[in-house]
């Protein structure tokens, strides 16, 4: 793998504010600009004017960006009563958040429901029933399974849905519980290459909303298309337009205009990833023999300062340092984090280069970082504080 140049991902003016940011600070921390959550919040209201965008909170939950994403009129999809806290605690109000957890305690659902929130995903009977009991009258949309793991950068397991026959039966239900049969969701799998999978999915659901009307006369009004649109990380991947044609041309050919239901997006990655740089430095240089031609570098920063993401070497971030500008000579490395886990390795088996000149004290960007960095920081492990966040616009 050749070594990246900063301006495959930022114009001069983007990268300065990003390295004035970080002059000073002890790192590792991130930085994250606000106005690039902007500016990919307004692309994806243009390619899909008519859906509400629903931001997943757990990309980056931070106040500073669900004040933004408030002011240009988001709704919130929460993932737990201690995220719907804080979205509440911005001013937002409760009909603009989705309870989007299938799985929640039954005095969580009182808890929302005590405090307005009225739309709320499931996937199983057991919770359906705790929501008829704490949140009577609400709204109930379906996570179904959908097939996608084999084209997702981050796969989603089977802890989510259920089968597309278990879902009409439970959208059954939940009628004859009182609630509001209202949709149903799926995701397709984090960071997802491929634009056929949406169709795939949307298929399936099509089937359900015509046989629960054919055969209980219940008319479905929801899609949740959840988010799984790609960001760039290491490679290339398709604009998001190219996503949101194909998804738009299949719901006019299935539904027509004017019968077109509500249709919801779950987006956070792509929303909020360019928006981040994760600035670290290297604490070690090292071989494990006289002859190894790889280079361990150790960072100050690692699996659990902000890079889970990294486990299994899913998500590729690109690595960038200055020296890489003017270097012509580059040398394979191990990325591998500070604590005492064996496990804090970010990348071994992928192809890094970073340059030979490379020292101990230079500092390493990851670049792409503002998406399930600091909301994955962990507390304190081996003593290391949670990852510091510095907010610019």
């Amino acid at each position: 793998m050749t070594m990246i140049k900063i301006d495959q991902y930022f114009d001069p003016a983007s990268w300065q504010k990003f390295t004035q940011a970080a002059e000073g600070r002890e790192t590792p921390f991130l930085v994250v600009d606000l106005s690039r959550i902007k500016s990919k919040y307004n692309e994806m209201v243009g390619l899909f004017p008519e859906a509400k965008i629903h931001y997943a909170m757990k990309a980056s939950p931070a106040v500073e960006v669900i004040n933004l994403l408030a002011d240009l009129g988001s709704n919130f999809d929460c993932a737990s009563i201690y995220e719907l806290d804080r979205v509440l605690n911005c001013a937002v109000d409760a009909n603009r958040i989705s309870y989007g957890n299938t799985i929640k305690k039954a005095q969580h659902v009182k808890y929302a429901y005590e405090r307005g929130v009225r739309l709320y995903a499931t996937d199983s009977e057991a919770d359906l029933k705790n929501i008829a009991t704490y949140a009577p009258g609400s709204n109930v949309f379906v996570r179904i399974l959908v097939e996608g793991s084999d084209t997702a950068e981050w796969p989603l397991s089977r802890k989510f849905g259920c089968d597309p026959a278990m879902a009409t039966d439970l959208l059954i239900q939940a009628r004859d519980l009182g609630l509001v049969p209202y949709g149903v969701s799926f995701h397709v799998g984090s960071q997802q290459k491929s634009v056929a999978v949406w169709n795939d999915a949307l298929m399936t659901v099509k089937n359900i909303f015509e046989q629960l009307l054919n055969e209980q006369g219940i008319k479905l009004q929801m899609i949740n298309l959840g988010g799984g649109f790609p960001a760039r990380y290491l490679s290339q991947v398709n604009p998001i337009k190219e996503y949101a044609e194909a998804v738009k041309q299949y719901l006019v050919d299935s539904y027509g205009v004017d019968d077109m239901p509500e249709i919801i997006l779950e987006p956070g990655r792509s929303l909020a990833a360019s928006s981040g740089v994760l600035v670290s430095e290297v604490v070690l240089i090292s071989r494990k023999s006289h002859d190894d031609t790889t280079r361990w570098v150790y960072t100050d920063v690692g699996l659990f300062q902000g890079l889970i993401e990294t486990l299994g070497e899913a998500i590729k971030y690109p690595v960038y340092t200055a020296k890489m500008e003017t270097s012509t000579n580059a040398g394979r490395v191990v990325l591998a984090g500070p604590t005492c886990d064996s496990a804090d390795i970010m990348y071994e088996e992928t192809d890094y280069q970073l340059p030979e000149e490379l020292e101990i004290g230079d500092k390493i960007f990851w670049l792409a970082t503002g998406a399930y960095t600091n909301s994955y920081s962990s507390i304190e492990f081996n003593g290391f504080p949670p990852l510091e966040v510095v907010y610019v616009d």
